[in-house]
């Protein structure tokens, strides 16, 4: 979720990284890191959403958004750790990342989630959780909430990960991972709390949403995305 041209995302050192001398021996092309370390903490997110919310636990919120933190610092200096296509969709509308390192974050989100929901499924019971779908006003109230915390995250990672005024700051990761548990608590009971389309995907692979929430929730959190970049670029036109 930092800033610099379009081969780098947040959070980003790996421009000065990249021309440091390295050690004898093969390493990963550094878009093949960016694209593990997005599919490494979109699974363990997932992971975690979908193992506390069968568990029943009352403190997934905090654990889900403890986690992301911890994902968040331990990957931010790679990859940026979007960790959500609608976080990377902020990015591509911010101007931080282009189309082809866009796809190849969502990709590469998107196989991380499926995993995670597989890792779940053969670690923790189904239990009685009954899969999230709804109609009506039940399904607009979801829209809108979905819609809202996904911008507001989105809004929150440009802000302060990627911001020219916050260059390596510490309080990125705390910040991201708070404002995810505290839409958790918000509106978990009404929406489920995704903000996420690979959680979304994971959690309908696990019966948490029903197919037909998919394209609904995909629809409002890409628009989220969208609109977060474009409120970034509005709000902060000095700030390329």
């Amino acid at each position: 979720m930092t800033a610099v041209d379009t081969t780098t995302v947040t959070f980003d050192t790996r421009s000065t990284a990249a021309q440091r001398p390295t050690a004898r021996g093969a390493h990963l092309p550094a878009t093949a890191r960016r694209y593990l370390v997005e599919a490494i903490g979109t699974l363990v997110l997932v992971f975690t959403v979908g193992a506390s919310v069968r568990s029943g636990s009352i403190l997934a919120p905090l654990a889900i958004g403890a986690v992301l933190m911890a994902m968040i610092y331990a990957g931010g200096h790679i990859s940026g750790a979007h960790y959500n296509p609608a976080v990377t969709v902020a990015a591509l509308a911010r101007g931080r990342i282009d189309a082809r390192e866009a796809i190849g974050y969502w990709i590469a989100q998107f196989a991380g989630g499926l995993v995670g929901a597989g890792a779940v499924s053969a670690v923790v019971p189904a239990g009685e959780t009954a899969a999230l779908g709804l109609s009506g006003h039940a399904l607009m109230g979801a829209v809108v909430a979905e819609l809202l915390f996904t911008f507001v995250l989105c809004y929150v990672v440009l802000n302060v990960a990627t911001s020219k005024d916050h260059p390596d700051n510490s309080f990125y990761g705390l910040a991201i991972g708070f404002t995810v548990a505290a839409g958790a608590v918000a509106v978990g009971g009404v929406s489920g709390a995704a903000f996420n389309p690979a959680v979304v995907l994971g959690g309908a692979a696990l019966g948490l949403f029903t197919l037909p929430m998919l394209p609904v929730y995909f629809a409002a959190q890409i628009v989220a995305g969208v609109a977060a970049g474009m409120a970034f670029r509005a709000l902060n036109p000095d700030d390329k």
